[in-house]
């Protein structure tokens, strides 16, 4: 993982993921402003996949374990979709905190991934 990536990764999810709890708890339905965020935090991440492809070879090697490392990037990438399909089929306010939530989760996510990545103990 790239550093600065990782912290643009979090901090567009965070954002993303605080817009649409905040419009969906006062009454918003989702729209394509909250769609679209969660689908650019889905962009991000598939930029992670093939960044996280390309590093080892340019030597950056993670210190922890790959596996678990790639399991989380994997349900990352699953949950926008489903977010977003679940605010496509229920129109509700509650979908838009759906999104919301699913976006806040992979903030969460990316540190942990960043923390398997690069700070491990011996």
């Amino acid at each position: 993982m790239i550093d600065i990536f990782t912290v643009i990764l979090i901090g567009v999810a965070t954002l993303a993921g605080v817009l649409c709890v905040v419009l969906g708890l006062v009454g918003r339905k989702p729209e394509d402003v909250t769609i679209l965020a969660v689908a650019l935090v889905e962009v991000l991440l598939l930029a992670q996949v093939v960044i996280a492809l390309i590093a080892p070879a340019a030597g950056n090697h993670p210190t922890g374990n790959l596996g678990e490392f790639w399991v989380y990037l994997a349900t990352a990438c699953l949950m926008p979709p489903a977010a977003i399909a679940w605010a496509l089929t229920d129109r509700s306010r509650w979908s838009t905190v759906v999104l919301g939530v699913a976006a806040l989760a992979i903030a969460v996510m990316a540190y942990r991934m960043n923390q398997i990545w690069t700070v491990q103990l011996a």
